[in-house]
C-alpha cells in the first residue's frame, strides 16, 4: 500500500523520467499534457487534478486541448503560447524539470499553510504572482492568493468544528451512527 500510494511518486520523481514521460512512448508532447499529472495528483488525498479540472484554467484546457492552434504540445514550454495554463506551464515554467520549485504554498487540506506572514510565504507568493503575471495583473494574482488564504482559514475553522461535534457525540454515547437493531447485518438483511 505504501509503495503504490506514496513511494511511487514521492521518491525523487525528478530523477525518474518515467514519472512524467510515458515509459513506452517517451514523447515530450505527451508529458506536457495536464493528464500526465493526474496519474498521481488526484483522489481524496491529492485533489489537485479535480481542483484544476473544475477551475476556469482547467475548463479552458478541456475545451481546447484537441486544437493545436490553442495548445501546441509539440513546442517546448519555454516557447509555448497556450490559450490557458496547463499544470506544466505553471509548475514547470520555462521548461525546467524541478516541479516542486513552483509548488504552491497550500497542501491538499491547506489549513496549516494559510499565510501567517512567514518570509517563505512571501517569497513563494512573489514567485506565484510572477507566474500569474504572464496572463493576469499582479494585483489580480495577489487578491486571489488572499482569497485562498481566507478560504483556508474558514475551512480550518469548519474542520476543527466538525471534529469537536464528532468528539461531543462520542462523549455523549452517540458515536455509533446507526443503532444495532436498525443496522443491516452481513447478509444485507434488516
Amino acid at each position: 500500500g505504501d509503495t503504490a500510494g506514496c513511494t511511487f511518486c514521492h521518491t525523487s520523481p525528478e530523477e525518474r523520467c518515467s514519472t512524467c514521460h510515458q515509459r513506452h512512448q517517451f514523447n515530450p508532447a505527451v508529458a506536457r499534457k495536464s493528464e500526465q499529472c493526474k496519474t498521481c495528483h488526484w483522489g481524496k488525498d491529492h485533489r489537485d487534478w479535480e481542483a484544476y479540472d473544475i477551475s476556469i484554467h482547467g475548463t479552458v484546457y478541456q475545451v481546447n486541448k484537441w486544437d493545436p492552434t490553442q495548445f501546441d504540445m509539440s513546442k517546448k514550454l519555454a516557447g509555448a503560447d497556450y490559450v490557458g495554463p496547463t499544470c506544466q506551464y505553471c509548475h514547470m515554467r520555462g521548461g525546467h524539470h524541478i516541479v516542486q520549485r513552483l509548488s504552491t504554498v497550500y497542501t491538499s487540506m491547506g489549513m496549516s499553510n494559510a499565510d501567517r506572514g512567514a518570509p517563505l510565504w512571501k517569497e513563494k507568493r512573489d514567485t506565484w504572482v510572477s507566474v500569474c503575471d504572464d496572463c493576469h495583473s499582479p494585483r489580480f494574482a495577489r487578491e486571489n492568493l488572499q482569497a485562498m488564504d481566507e478560504a483556508c482559514k474558514d475551512a480550518g475553522l469548519k474542520y476543527t468544528e466538525t471534529f469537536k461535534v464528532a468528539e461531543n457525540l462520542m462523549l455523549d454515547g452517540m458515536g455509533e451512527p446507526m443503532p444495532k437493531d436498525l443496522a443491516p447485518d452481513w447478509s444485507g438483511q434488516h
